[in-house]
Formats: C-alpha cells, sequence, structure tokens
C-alpha cells in the first residue's frame, strides 16, 4: 500500500473516531477552556504556543525520571495554530531534559481532522528529533490509541528502529498509566477523563466501582522515605543529617565525583524499591554489592523527592520563582536572603547537600556536571508547589536559583553555621 493510500486510510479512522466520540461530546457541556498557566509570561519565546497548555511538565515516573506530557485535546483548529512553532516549542521543552533519561505520556483523544498536523508534518517532527532525543527518552506511552495510531505505525515502521519501537507502550486506559508513573501528578484534561470513563462504561456496561484504599500505615521507627525530617531527626538521636544522605553522599564522594553523566542516568525500579526497604527497616546497604554507581545517586534523589514538603520548603517557593525578576548583579544576595529563612534543619541539610553538589561540579571537566546541568536534576528535587506540580515556566527561576546555590556555595552559605552542622 502507498503512502498515499495510508494517508487516506488515516483520514478514514480518523473521521470514524470522531463519529464514535460525537454522542458523548454532546452529552457534554461547553468544552474545558485551554488551561491556564499563571507563570506564564507573555514574554515567554513560545507564548503563542504555551498559552494552549498542548505540552506540560508532570512531575516523575516510578524511576524518578521527568514527565512530559502532551495532550491532542488541547491543540486548537490548524488555523489556530502555527504547527512550525509547535515542533520549535516541543524541542525548546524537551531540551531542557534530553541530557537526562526522560518519558513522554501522549494522550491521543482528541486528535480530530480539524486540528491534526499533516503527514508531511509528522514525518518531519520525527527527523528532527535525532539521536539526541531519542537517546535518553525511555518510555513512550500512548493513551487511548485508535486504529489511526496503529495506521501511523505502518507509515513510519521503515523509519523507527526496533530499538525505539520497544520504547513505545500503548495503554488503554488511564488507570493503566498508574503501574509506570506517579498518577497524581498528571494534569490530565478533563476530556480526556470523561473519554476515558466512556471507555470503561462501554466495557463493562457500567461504570467502574470505586476502590477503596486502605489507610496508610503508621511510619517504621527506622523510617527513611516519605517522611519529615524532624522524624528522622528525633529517631535517630537528633542527628541532623538523614541517614540515607550521609551514606549516598558518602559514597559517591568517594567513587562517583568523576564519573560521566552522574545523576544523569536511571536505575532498576525494583532495585530502588529494595534498597529504599532497607533503609526503611534500618538495615545496612552496601552499595558495593550493586555494582552501579547511579544506584546511590538515584537513591539519594529519591529521598528528597519523597519528603513530605520539600527542603527548600513550600513557604520559599513563591520567593523562588521571583529570581528571575531580580537585577542579575543582585540575584546571589537575593538566594542569600531566601534561604536565611530556612529553618535551622532545613538550612544544615541543605548547605551539606548543595556542599556535595558543589564538589560535583568541581569536576565537571570529567563527569559533565556543571552546575548548570545538576541544577536541571536536583531543581525540582528541592522545591515544588504545595498544590499540583510545578509548570513549563516555572522551571526557568527554579533551576536558576539551583543553579547559583551551586555555583555560589561559599558565598552564600558562608555567612551562617549552625551548632552540629556537619559537611560532607
Amino acid at each position: 500500500m502507498s503512502e498515499i493510500d495510508y494517508e487516506k486510510l488515516a483520514e478514514i479512522e480518523l473521521q470514524k473516531d470522531e463519529a464514535e466520540d460525537t454522542q458523548s461530546e454532546q452529552e457534554e457541556t461547553l468544552m474545558s477552556p485551554p488551561l491556564e498557566d499563571p507563570e506564564l509570561n507573555i514574554n515567554h519565546p513560545y507564548y503563542d504556543v504555551a498559552r494552549h497548555g498542548i505540552i506540560q511538565l508532570a512531575g516523575d515516573d516510578n524511576s524518578g525520571r521527568k514527565v512530559i506530557t502532551f495532550s491532542c485535546c488541547r491543540m486548537p483548529p490548524s488555523h489556530q495554530l502555527n504547527h512550525t512553532r509547535l515542533l520549535e516549542y516541543l524541542k525548546y521543552t524537551l531540551d531542557q531534559y534530553v541530557e537526562n533519561d526522560y518519558t513522554v505520556v501522549y494522550f491521543h483523544y482528541g486528535l480530530k481532522s480539524l486540528n491534526k498536523p499533516s503527514l508531511k508534518w509528522l514525518q518531519t517532527a520525527y527527523k528532527e528529533f535525532d539521536r539526541k532525543y531519542k537517546k535518553n527518552l525511555k518510555a513512550l506511552y500512548v493513551v487511548h490509541p485508535t486504529n489511526f495510531i496503529k495506521i501511523l505505525w505502518n507509515i513510519f515502521k521503515p523509519l523507527i528502529s526496533h530499538k525505539f519501537g520497544k520504547k513505545i507502550t500503548y495503554l488503554n486506559y488511564l488507570s493503566d498509566l498508574r503501574e509506570h508513573l506517579k498518577y497524581d501528578q498528571l494534569n490530565i484534561p478533563q476530556e480526556v477523563i470523561r473519554h476515558d470513563e466512556n471507555l470503561r462504561g462501554k466495557q463493562k456496561g457500567k461504570l467502574p466501582p470505586v476502590v477503596k484504599v486502605p489507610p496508610p500505615r503508621p511510619p517504621l521507627p527506622t523510617q527513611q522515605f516519605g517522611v519529615s525530617l524532624q522524624y528522622i531527626k528525633d529517631k535517630n538521636k537528633g542527628e541532623l543529617i538523614p541517614p540515607v544522605m550521609k551514606e549516598t553522599v558518602s559514597y559517591l564522594k568517594r567513587k562517583g565525583l568523576q564519573v560521566e553523566g552522574l545523576f544523569r542516568r536511571s536505575a532498576s525500579v525494583q532495585t530502588i524499591k529494595d534498597v529504599q526497604k532497607l533503609y526503611n527497616q534500618g538495615k545496612s546497604v552496601n552499595f558495593d554489592d550493586y555494582h552501579d554507581i547511579h544506584i546511590p545517586a538515584v537513591i539519594l534523589k529519591t529521598f528528597l523527592r519523597e519528603l513530605p514538603q520539600p527542603l527548600l520548603t513550600f513557604e520559599c517557593y513563591d520567593h523562588i520563582l521571583g529570581i528571575t525578576s531580580v537585577e542579575s548583579s543582585l540575584r546571589v544576595t537575593r538566594c542569600k536572603q531566601i534561604i536565611q529563612g530556612l529553618s535551622e534543619h532545613n538550612y544544615v541539610v541543605l548547605k551539606y547537600l548543595i556542599c556535595f553538589l558543589h564538589m560535583v561540579s568541581q569536576e565537571s571537566i570529567y563527569n559533565r556536571m556543571t552546575a548548570s546541568s545538576l541544577a536541571c536534576v536536583f531543581g525540582l528535587n528541592l522545591i515544588w508547589p504545595s498544590k499540583g506540580t510545578a509548570s513549563l515556566s516555572a522551571l526557568v527561576p527554579l533551576n536558576l536559583f539551583t543553579e547559583l546555590l551551586i555555583d555560589f556555595y561559599t558565598n552564600i552559605f558562608n555567612s551562617r553555621t549552625v551548632p552540629g552542622e556537619i559537611l560532607p
């Protein structure tokens, strides 16, 4: 079958999808308005595309990799959206993550004849994403695939390598995402949620019953993950630095400072869970047994990410977002002012961590991890909003703040010493 025939067939299948959705759409009220990002500035270089909320940052997957979502239902009609600009914006977004492992979730529902890009655009897009983008993309989840997707696959099959093809997973229902990533962090469009409910209703003749979640168990006395710094301190004879942080930093300082791509790589999900379990049960961990320097690196990031409140605290979030509006020559002083407002405990733990990250950046000629690279990895592990996840437009100030802490560690932390503090 020729490419033209496939394109016609794809258009027919897309029209069938639209016909099937018509009834459920008639039952809905007006479509949800475009996602409004309060942090999106009109001066953003891709404001014309970004304002639609098609591409979003959505926290991390179960391996600690950043998750980017693409929602077709948020694409306006083709005459209202410059698809060349959309491609540029997608690359602009991914450029912030392609040096690290990352995951993409594609919500197919909402792609229609009116808003779909041309086949030529899709082919150009695939070719534009060279090895730099494909290498560290570890998973692509296609949610609610239809026959249209199957036909597209036949068109692109000659272009797609076997290795890349293995990264694609098709998921029929939203609930299937829970197995792979942190579902609650996803900003799923309401249209997609309603479509998912309709699919389940058709499958079973009724909506699925609400699953009762058992109440959470109280933490173990030796718990390290998912509990507050104060809890860990109280259970560890008043030690200010949590044992898991002290041990991972100590190990990485001895054996990982010159490892290329330190903190960029992910590790086996099961191994990370096993190590977390050992720590939570108060058992000793010997990282030499795992023969993978990236395991203690991932454990350190996981510990920070699973704190009930970020190390830089919710109270500092808005202050940190304002760093880009501060004159360049005054930004280090502003960083210093913000962290002076932290409690003694948070300050000591932050100082310990940033001291170590500064050491890592000093070895960037070997490990390729500059302060900027480390900030991209650690920014969202140190600070996040109290509700939802940080938007794409918030990344610039959050990462800039983190980069300044690492680059100007001595200047920022030299004026405050807390009794009992230690450094790596």
